[in-house]
């Protein structure tokens, strides 16, 4: 049986989505066509057979709570456990890299003194992969850790910011330290004896500013922090340009595959839409378009959203173009990004460049 319940963070800010994020919280940014950044969290939670997850939301909640609804995309619309949606922190300092601040865990205590589990698996939505939690959790309870941490170890040379990790020859985390550039990148997800973190939240609740990975980083003489590595694909969304490429990752075979012809299905928020529909004379290539569309122009490596209409005539390249989306007849875009609901007027020419691509907020008409 599975003693794990599962907390999610989305009071977090992303400094570099600018626009995309204004009227959002970064957790509820769409992604891939149909998905949003929230979805391969939740999903790997409840893949993970996690029956039980808590949902630490910002004050700016209403796209959160407008896509999970109860839960029944997940299966988590139920009467024992479920989905609980659980107040952030609304005011207080706090760093802009900080993803689990001990203040919004300290304020959901409740959850987790009455929550039916003896683990809690924590996680934000930073990161775009499917992970088999259960090989994490078994993991952990047989290693009798009080944290583990999962990680993804970097090819030489590659450059992100966040927390890494230094491991001993047995796996154990000797050290844990923000930077922009090191071996083992924490991803973000944890696990951790529920006994172990109430303690963890008991002592330092008078530090509620700071950030879980940066006290425990304190205690790493005292308490032997436990590590296991993820192998397979991570898309990272730290800012436009990480967003931009991991979008566009998904237009490579291998990739949709891990991420979405597994036997672990990344489920999201059901919509009843006809398939896309291809007028005669439309060029479609290398793209991922979503059901409702529908395309008479030129579209290439891009991804596009449902319900979006590409008129005759238009041209659509490298762009990513998220729902209710409309170019009109001899547009021509290249390197946008458009929110939803945003309009092309016919004869526009648009574009960016791969390093510093467009970006259109939400219904803006051009």
């Amino acid at each position: 049986m599975n003693r794990t319940i599962g907390l999610i963070s989305t009071n977090y800010t992303v400094a570099g989505f600018d626009e995309l994020c204004s009227t959002r919280p970064a957790a509820a940014l769409p992604f891939g066509g149909r998905y949003r950044l929230m979805d391969f969290a939740l999903s790997n939670m409840v893949n993970g057979r996690i029956g039980t997850v808590g949902f630490m939301t910002p004050y700016y909640y209403r796209s959160i709570l407008d896509h999970m609804g109860a839960g029944k995309s997940w299966g988590l619309d139920k009467k024992q456990g479920g989905l609980f949606v659980l107040p952030g922190s609304v005011f207080g300092f706090k760093d802009d890299e900080s993803r689990f601040l001990i203040r919004d865990m300290g304020r959901n205590i409740q959850y987790l003194e009455q929550g039916d589990g003896d683990y809690v698996l924590c996680s934000d939505c930073s990161f775009v992969y499917n992970a088999d939690y259960q090989a994490l959790i078994a993991r952990h309870e047989l290693a009798g850790r009080s944290v583990t941490l999962l990680y993804k170890e970097l090819p030489q040379g590659e450059r992100r910011r966040g927390w890494y990790l230094e491991l001993d020859g047995q796996g154990r985390v000797t050290r844990l330290e923000r930077g922009e550039s090191g071996r083992y990148l924490f991803l973000n997800c944890f696990m951790a004896d529920r006994s172990f973190l109430l303690h963890f939240l008991h002592d330092y609740k008078t530090a509620g500013y700071m950030d879980f990975p940066e006290a425990l980083s304190q205690l790493l003489g005292n308490v032997y922090v436990a590590s296991f590595p993820f192998t397979g694909y991570v898309g990272y969304t730290d800012g436009i340009l990480d967003y931009m490429h991991s979008s566009f990752d998904l237009l490579r075979g291998e990739v949709r595959r891990e991420l979405f012809e597994s036997p672990r299905q990344i489920n999201t928020k059901i919509h009843d839409n006809p398939p896309a529909f291809y007028a005669p004379g439309a060029y479609v290539r290398n793209s991922v378009v979503s059901s409702g569309s529908i395309i008479e122009g030129t579209v290439e490596n891009s991804i596009l959203f449902r319900n979006v209409r590409v008129e005759k005539g238009a041209v659509v390249r490298n762009c990513i173009i998220m729902e209710n989306g409309t170019v009109c007849a001899g547009a021509d875009m290249n390197y946008v990004i458009c929110d939803k609901n945003v309009s092309i007027s016919g004869n526009v020419t648009i574009g960016g460049t791969a390093e510093h691509p467009c970006v259109l907020p939400k219904g803006k008409k051009i």
